[in-house]
């Protein structure tokens, strides 16, 4: 995707290579190659983040689709149902501070590219962390189901391949927020400046990233306590066929060893009672 934007790519101020950010400008393309770009607020811009959010700024609701075109041209694989949040960000170059918050908006005092980059990062790991919970959310009501059913029944039916599934299932979503989304690295612009460090910690307690992950951590432990109890009834049916398998072949055992014995036993009676008649 990078290499067909060449021209839109905003060359990165961070190591980071979790995500690139695209500007898209009403100049001509010779003269955006010479760096002229305007004010950031009139150009409109795209970051992109690799686990599969987008970041949309300064793009009408028509013109969306167009945009997103671009990503899906490069992305592996869609969701059946794209998510998706507004949030407002206003520019007052005459505001006392850096930056001001309020109601579903954020006012920066000047907004260039590595507030974008930052505001970006902050409202692409909340869409993520939105998948990420919807996903555990039915692996919840999955186990609540199974419950439900041993409560009426005493048993349940599910096999030890669909549990191992599960197992995947729920550990993968963990690994992705931590790694793929990266929800505990902070930005390294907002360490370099403070006043990136204010809007990236303004927007993660504004959209409440932290108890979030807190609850679908809380989640998680609720079906890892499950996987461990069903674990253990799997295990114990296998130890009770195992026990039972071999109490079946000791009987077995023990029927052949009567058999032989009765049978050495007759056969020595009916010799003695031949050699009696030949006496």
């Amino acid at each position: 995707m990078q290499a067909e934007n060449l021209t839109h790519v905003v060359p990165p101020s961070s190591r980071s290579t979790k995500y690139i950010a695209l500007r898209y400008s009403d100049f001509p393309s010779e003269i955006s190659a010479l760096g002229v770009h305007g004010n950031v607020s009139h150009c409109r811009y795209m970051v992109v983040f690799h686990y599969g959010s987008a970041v949309l700024f300064n793009i009408e609701d028509h013109e969306v689709e167009n945009y997103l075109h671009i990503i899906r041209r490069h992305a592996s694989g869609m969701l059946p149902e794209m998510r998706k949040d507004d949030y407002a960000i206003k520019e007052k170059p005459l505001l006392a501070e850096d930056m001001q918050g309020g109601p579903d908006y954020i006012v920066l005092k000047n907004l260039d590219t590595d507030s974008v980059r930052v505001i970006g990062s902050v409202l692409g790991q909340s869409m993520a962390l939105d998948y990420f919970v919807s996903q555990v959310d039915c692996l919840v009501e999955e186990f609540a189901g199974i419950n439900r059913a041993m409560e009426k029944t005493g048993t349940f039916t599910m096999d030890r391949t669909k549990l191992i599934q599960l197992v995947g299932k729920a550990n993968s979503n963990l690994a992705d927020v931590i790694l793929k989304v990266g929800l505990f690295e902070r930005s390294e612009i907002a360490w370099r400046d403070a006043k990136y460090a204010q809007i990236y910690e303004y927007l993660r307690e504004e959209y409440e990233v932290a108890q979030r992950f807190g609850n679908l951590d809380f989640k998680l432990k609720f079906v890892e306590h499950n996987i461990h109890f069903l674990q253990e009834v799997i295990q114990n049916r296998r130890s009770d066929l195992l026990e039972w398998c071999i109490i079946f072949l000791l009987t077995i055992e023990n029927v052949i060893s009567v058999y032989e014995i009765v049978r050495d036993s007759t056969g020595v009676s009916l010799d003695l009672a031949c050699r009696l008649g030949n006496f």
